[in-house]
């Protein structure tokens, strides 16, 4: 048992003796860190730990209070659906991330490092090739062409797919939206992870689905103690989440643990929608392994995209499900109709006449160099006390800086100066994370960038003292 899993586990012992009793604030990060004689970091996994079993409840701006909801000795998760504001709040972050000079709080990866003129002219030249009924055979389930390249590829890694199993989206949140929709009806529950990429948390909000936060350790990946609880103890539909360089964390799930998450969806006869949109980013040699690879039952929905690794902005995203396949395309016929055919045609065309792999080559060699060069000018900059969660794959920097800044604080700052961030509370509806920052770091490191990092790094100075 870890260190953090100990100290939650003694916490736990105290609420049931009634030491903290339903409604009383816990002790501080801060404070608890000097009691227990444990790191920071140690008492904050702890209490997200304890949080998403649903033992205490954090409070933005006040601290960690147990929760009313529990009867001592019951161990029952915390189930809710998101407050209607978030919705609004994420609006006003994505339009701010549009107009910043500086965006580090974007979710797209920096556009010089894609081929666009030559995926424009590609573009061009299907156009112009296109039949008349070509509309007709792009409708769902896509353009063959494409959907033959993209299963040719996952044949190639050693994952099982036909090209029939495959239905083409606009961008992979469609994907993961018809996946939901297919899956479930308002009112029923599903697994995300704390934190989580804040489209899940507007999916589940929009569709008007319980959630259950499982907490997501930077360095590994899910709780998989946690996640068997959350599917052992309710009638859980769906688990949305990503083992591949989680956004935002970077995290990554070992094969051992990836192959353990299909088996207890299995057990336990829930579905995995798998967002798998940044496996093409690693930076070692081998491409990582989806959960499909281990999914005998079909049980996993597997969404990827072209959009962060090859055309931002062209909107190519799919699904792969074999059982689902005419419940998917009947669900994206009744919403969006299809994803756009020229659009299809052309990036099938690409594929067909140039090196896709080439490309991503350079891409994953320019990205790395980039995360190395962010990661120098944090360290210079920010407090000795950021722990930088360095991920081998993605664009995302997850950073936990000293726990009494806030980072939502520093984005309403920032956003004068057309500086954006990700702000923690964006990937949670707990608050857990106000002292946390995602920062994109595909972009080149210009000297403005690096004006940007200093004046970041001096804001969070002046606010943890």
């Amino acid at each position: 048992m870890n260190r953090y899993q100990q100290l939650a586990q003694k916490l736990k012992r105290q609420i049931k003796q009634n030491t903290w009793r339903a409604g009383e604030k816990i002790p501080s990060i801060r404070a608890a860190s000097q009691s227990f004689s444990v790191s920071s970091a140690t008492v904050l996994q702890a209490y997200q730990l304890l949080e998403a079993e649903g033992w205490i409840r954090a409070k933005p701006q006040s601290g960690y209070f147990v929760t009313s909801m529990l009867d001592a000795g019951q161990e029952e998760r915390v189930t809710s659906s998101y407050p209607r504001q978030y919705n609004d709040e994420l609006y006003d972050f994505l339009k701010i991330n549009n107009q910043a000079s500086i965006a580090f709080g974007a979710a797209f990866p920096a556009p010089d490092l894609f081929p666009l003129q030559v995926l424009n002219r590609h573009l061009a030249s299907a156009g112009r090739k296109m039949p008349t009924n070509s509309v007709i055979h792009n409708l769902p389930p896509g353009n063959e062409t494409l959907r033959r390249i993209i299963a040719q590829r996952y044949l190639v890694q050693g994952v099982e797919v036909s090209h029939q199993d495959i239905v083409l989206t606009s961008g992979a949140m469609e994907a993961l939206n018809l996946s939901l929709q297919v899956l479930c009806e308002p009112g029923d529950t599903i697994v995300i992870e704390s934190p989580a990429f804040y489209g899940a948390l507007q999916a589940a909000e929009r569709l008007q689905l319980n959630v259950i936060e499982v907490p997501v350790n930077p360095v590994k990946g899910i709780d998989l103690e946690s996640l068997e609880q959350a599917f052992r103890d309710h009638d859980v539909k769906a688990c949305w989440l990503m083992v591949n360089f989680q956004n935002p964390t970077g995290a990554s799930l070992s094969d051992e643990a990836k192959s353990k998450v299909v088996r207890l969806a299995n057990h336990y006869d829930v579905y995995l929608i798998e967002d798998d949109v940044y496996a093409e980013l690693h930076y070692e040699v081998h491409k990582p392994q989806p959960l499909k690879y281990w999914d005998r039952q079909d049980r996993v929905l597997l969404c990827g995209s072209l959009s962060k690794s090859l055309c931002p902005g062209y909107r190519i995203g799919w699904v792969v499900n074999q059982c689902l396949n005419d419940k998917l395309q009947k669900q994206q016929l009744m919403s969006t109709l299809a994803a756009s055919a020229p659009i299809q045609q052309g990036v099938a065309h690409f594929l067909q006449h140039e090196s896709y792999d080439n490309h991503l080559r350079k891409l994953r060699k320019h990205l790395r160099a980039r995360r190395d060069k962010h990661i120098a000018l944090i360290k210079e900059y920010f407090p000795q006390r950021t722990l930088i969660h360095q991920s081998d794959g993605g664009y995302f920097l997850w950073l936990e800086l000293p726990c009494e800044v806030d980072t939502y604080r520093l984005y309403q700052i920032l956003k004068e100066k057309n500086i954006s961030i990700g702000y923690g509370n964006l990937f949670s509806s707990s608050g857990q994370f106000q002292h946390c920052l995602r920062l994109n770091i595909s972009f080149e490191v210009t000297s403005s960038a690096s004006d940007a990092i200093k004046e970041i790094g001096q804001l969070i100075a002046t606010d943890s003292n």
